[in-house]
Formats: structure tokens, C-alpha cells, sequence
């Protein structure tokens, strides 16, 4: 039985060189976001030590997927966010919830360390679609 899955690309370099897909709409159009990094067009952490600059990144390359694949913060159903410091990324309220519209469900969680020792968030989404 064939199921629809639409995989979101980006034209960013290094997203051809990683085995997984940023975002992936299924069946329901709803679109699942990967987990989102600081990572620059280029592919390059950005922020190293600055929770800040990070969580900022962050949700600019959620933001990248959400607009490829026809939809936008307004439309995101729950957010998941891993930090290496749940305080600090407290700390910065105010940059997540510039995106939370609509009251989006939401989990935050720390763990001990993320996929680059440098990386200090990450962010995945899962949205409808219009």
C-alpha cells in the first residue's frame, strides 16, 4: 500500500551529507521536523558557548524547514527542545517564546550532551499543514 511521504530539502550544503531528512510529511500533512541544530547555511555551528545565539539559530533553521514545506510557526502542533543546561536555556525565555503561537504542547529536556560537544540545543517541531 503506498503511503505519501514527502521528504523537505533544504539548498543548504550540508544536509546532502547527513543520512536522515530534516522534515518529513506524512499521510495526515503533518510535517515532522528533525532535530534542528545551530548549524550555518554551510553547515558550521554557530554560537559556540552562547546558549543565546544558538537557540536564536535554532529556531531561523526551523523556521528554513517550516517555510519549505509550505507552513510556519503559527501552524506547529508541539515543540520538543533538548538543552546541555536547562538553566541557561531558561535563562532566554524570551527567544522560544517569540515562536510558541497558537499554545503550541511543549517539552524541554536536558540532556548530557548533544551530537557536536559545542552544539547546546536542539529543536525539533511537528506542524500541520495548511
Amino acid at each position: 500500500m503506498f503511503m505519501y511521504r514527502k521528504v523537505i530539502e533544504l539548498d543548504k550544503p550540508w544536509t546532502r551529507t547527513v543520512p536522515f531528512s530534516l522534515g518529513v510529511v506524512g499521510e495526515s500533512r503533518i510535517l515532522f521536523t528533525a532535530g534542528i541544530t545551530a548549524r550555518d547555511s554551510e553547515g558550521e555551528v554557530v554560537g559556540k558557548g552562547d546558549m543565546r545565539a544558538q537557540m536564536e539559530m535554532c529556531f531561523q533553521n526551523v523556521g528554513d524547514v517550516l517555510r519549505a514545506a509550505g507552513t510556519d510557526f503559527g501552524n506547529v502542533l508541539k515543540w520538543t527542545m533538548y538543552t546541555t543546561d536547562i538553566d541557561e536555556f531558561s535563562k532566554n525565555a524570551d527567544v522560544y517564546k517569540r515562536h510558541f503561537i497558537n499554545s503550541p504542547a511543549s517539552t524541554l529536556v536536558e540532556v548530557r550532551r548533544l551530537i557536536f560537544p559545542e552544539m547546546l540545543v536542539e529543536i525539533e517541531a511537528v506542524a500541520s499543514l495548511p
